[in-house]
């Protein structure tokens, strides 16, 4: 059975508002995800230098912390 214009419109419009919606969680699941791995390279490098002789030590850096980040998300999604 065929659906009339109006009915399939509005089957059109809610598959699109369906599948927008789940791009948005997608992107947002991502972003925390994202999150997530910062904060966690960030705890790893300040115990890592917590641990290291005060002569070792060097500062911390958001390149450093954001490279951290990279390799755990690599190694994750691998």
């Amino acid at each position: 059975m065929a659906l009339s214009p109006e009915m399939q419109a509005q089957v059109d419009q809610t598959n699109a508002t369906e599948d927008n919606r789940a791009a948005n969680q997608a992107a947002s699941e991502a972003k925390r995800a994202k999150l997530e791995m910062v904060r966690m390279a960030k705890e790893i490098l300040v115990e890592n230098r917590r641990t290291q002789a005060a002569a070792d030590a060097t500062d911390i850096t958001a390149s450093a912390v954001t490279g951290l980040a990279t390799d755990l998300t690599t190694f994750v999604n691998s």
